[in-house]
């Protein structure tokens, strides 16, 4: 603790414009500091005073109130006041007091600090230089980038940002299931790379329904200001040639650049580093008739160095319009559908070997002959050799798995974590409710299953629920009558604009709204997050199961925090009877998702579309059993053959569990730093 007198003259550290302060009181632990040059005054905590004593020494030359200057010769003190004397100009000999020196001395310069003894506390000086060595070690960071975001940190989130972040240029696509965070993944390989400046330009094409979904997700979780354009904002921007040039960061719609192929001419001479595509599997391919979308996509993929995909079906749309999209993110491997479908047929061997790899389980002489075939390369036969070896096992295993990662089906570009090897889900519970009686569209009041949605509700009591159906016209048939009996809900279908659709939405979301309901059309089974309710109604169930897992995936994400309750009504020996059944009974998918259940739905398509106008019991037992065991079977082959190498590149767990770590270090040591320069 620094001991202060009255009449003593001290200098600000951290204001030293102020001139030279005089000590006015020393009382219960404060010190009151005038500086007369300025009229301003300072009140300091004793121990904590950011000041430092002026003492001159002999030899300098310093200048009384009168503005006289002497050079000191010596310095007594007297009951800790500083009594200068010296010699001016004329020879005469002076006497002054610190209290007489001139108020206006100011000591800006280092040297000059550092002669009139003017040091900051040791404390000070070692939390800059620690402040420097941590600010050094996190700009070699591996994660550098990846900090920031108000996201969880999940492992297989971090690692795929890390992973494809750090590439040259990434071209990817991101095909993890429903509910692992596809969105927040693409926002973190964004984020790494606009800061650490690999990446300048960026546009976003997104479904309409999401175009404000990504802003507000973007801007909120890394603090990404993205740009909307419509038609509107271009004809506003009639001075440039091309609006597209004017930011640098832009997100637009599928369906804007759909109807206005101007635009699309625009954003192709714009010039991006990166292009991000939601909803990939929107764009149809064959190879007769492209889709108009995915040709302008082709087109954008070919003028820039970035490109990222996402879709949690790559497959929805059959494995034509999957190849075109692997074959948008790497024309060079995947240029011919039939080679596609060829190498597909070696999935099982290749997924043999690499399986015996990760286990470093030994190789038979099949296994050893599949390699040699499938990679073709000089020293495979030198690397097959080392298994043997236990010095050199280890680093020949990793090099196999790495060629079989590079040489074989999606290699390194497609990233695809499964439900079954990320943890955190939370459990199903399905409610099934048969009614009876005709349907009637007609006539809400009249029909047995809107008059069963009244008495749901009425259970529910406070609870929340999402509703989602196919049609847009059965939502506002229902907001109408559920209006006309005081209920609440709000909308959400295809035919509102988009800012209606987000108003809805965050009116539903919002606690004190009077909304107990949002009943949604198919739409509302793409993008949009519900994770905060967790009572789901499936007023209809789609014929699709890709479709009914993503609809149960708006509320079944991570982070959900309760059983999701699934509420599924039908009319006994109806259509939607069957297809209750069936997705109960035959695939399951009401419990967990079934990642077999769009194969089986792709051999059974015509059976059950035959099944759905007759009411032939016996044939619909034996379908239900049919579809149950061809489930189990397709299950259990791609158990048995299941793409290893792709969960390897999708997530190595041993690397994934150490980046989140990496990052709580990083944030602890800013909350201690913080901490201790309070202190200080």
């Amino acid at each position: 603790m620094n001991d202060f007198i009255s009449g003593q003259r001290w200098m600000s550290n951290t204001e030293s414009e102020l001139g030279l302060g005089l000590i006015l009181e020393v009382a219960f632990n404060r010190v009151t500091v005038l500086f007369l040059a300025t009229g301003a005054k300072r009140i300091y905590a004793q121990d904590n005073a950011p000041l430092t004593r002026v003492h001159f020494a002999i030899g300098d030359v310093i200048e009384s109130t009168e503005n006289s200057k002497f050079t000191v010769t010596a310095i007594t003190s007297q009951q800790g006041l500083l009594i200068y004397t010296g010699v001016n100009e004329k020879g005469e000999q002076i006497e002054l007091e610190e209290i007489d020196l001139n108020h206006h001395i100011q000591f800006n310069k280092p040297q000059e600090r550092l002669f009139t003894g003017q040091f900051d506390p040791s404390a000070w000086f070692l939390l800059r230089y620690e402040t420097w060595r941590k600010l050094q070690q996190h700009q070699q960071s591996p994660i550098r980038g990846l900090q920031g975001g108000r996201t969880s940190l999940i492992a297989h989130q971090l690692y795929i940002a890390h992973e494809a972040a750090n590439r040259f240029a990434p071209r990817i696509m991101l095909a993890d299931e429903v509910g692992l965070g596809k969105t927040i993944e693409a926002g973190l390989i964004l984020h790494y790379r606009l800061l650490n400046n690999l990446t300048h330009r960026v546009l976003i094409i997104v479904p309409e329904s999401l175009l404000h979904q990504w802003l507000v997700e973007m801007f909120r979780r890394f603090n990404l200001r993205f740009s909307l354009f419509d038609e509107g904002r271009c004809l506003e921007m009639r001075d440039s040639d091309n609006p597209f040039v004017t930011e640098q960061l832009v997100l637009c719609s599928q369906q804007f650049f759909s109807r206005y192929p101007k635009r699309q001419a625009q954003a192709l001479a714009a010039g991006w580093d990166m292009v991000v595509v939601d909803e990939a599997h929107h764009l149809e391919w064959s190879e007769q008739q492209p889709s108009a979308d995915y040709q302008f996509v082709k087109k954008l993929s070919l003028t820039v160095q970035g490109l990222i995909l996402l879709t949690a079906t790559p497959e929805q749309l059959g494995k034509e319009s999957h190849f075109a999209r692997l074959r948008l993110v790497d024309p060079d491997r995947f240029y011919s559908f039939s080679a596609f479908l060829a190498e597909e047929q070696q999935f099982e061997p290749v997924a043999q070997a690499a399986k015996l790899l990760l286990a470093a389980q030994p190789l038979d002489e099949t296994a050893q002959q599949n390699l040699k075939n499938l990679l073709k390369l000089d020293n495979v036969e030198a690397l097959l050799n080392d298994l043997s070896s236990e010095d050199k096992a280890e680093n020949a295993r990793e090099q196999l798995i790495n060629v079989l990662l590079d040489h074989h089906g999606t290699g390194r570009i497609l990233f695809r974590n499964s439900r079954q090897t990320v943890q955190g889900f939370p459990k199903r519970q399905r409610h099934g409710y048969p009614l009876q009686g005709q349907a009637n569209p007609e006539n809400r009041l009249q029909d047995p299953t809107f008059l069963w949605l009244l008495d749901l509700l009425k259970q529910l009591g406070k609870q929340r629920a999402v509703l989602i159906c196919h049609a847009a016209q059965t939502v506002l048939d229902l907001e109408r009558n559920l209006k006309n009996r005081g209920v609440a809900a709000a909308v959400f279908h295809e035919e509102m604009s988009i800012i209606e659709r987000d108003r809805a939405a965050a009116y539903f979301a919002d606690q004190e709204s009077s909304a107990q309901l949002l009943l949604c059309s198919e739409i509302g089974s793409e993008g949009r997050n519900f994770q905060f309710v967790h009572h789901l109604i499936l007023f209809d169930l789609p014929t699709n199961p890709d479709l009914l897992q993503q609809r149960i995936g708006r509320l079944d994400r991570i982070g959900q925090q309760h059983v999701i309750q699934l509420h599924i009504p039908y009319l006994e020996n109806s259509p939607q009877h069957l297809l209750f059944r069936w997705y109960d009974e035959g695939l399951n998918v009401f419990a967990q998702n079934n990642c077999a259940a769009q194969a089986v739905a792709d051999k059974l398509n015509l059976e059950l579309s035959t099944l759905l106008t007759c009411e032939n019991a016996q044939a619909i037992e034996a379908f239900i059993v049919k579809t149950h065991t061809l489930s189990g079977e397709i299950e259990q082959a791609l158990h048995n053959g299941r793409d290893q190498l792709l969960e390897l590149n999708s997530c190595r767990a041993e690397e994934a569990q150490v980046l989140p770590s990496r990052y709580l270090i990083v944030l602890g040591w800013t909350s201690n730093r913080i901490r201790r320069i309070a202190i200080f």
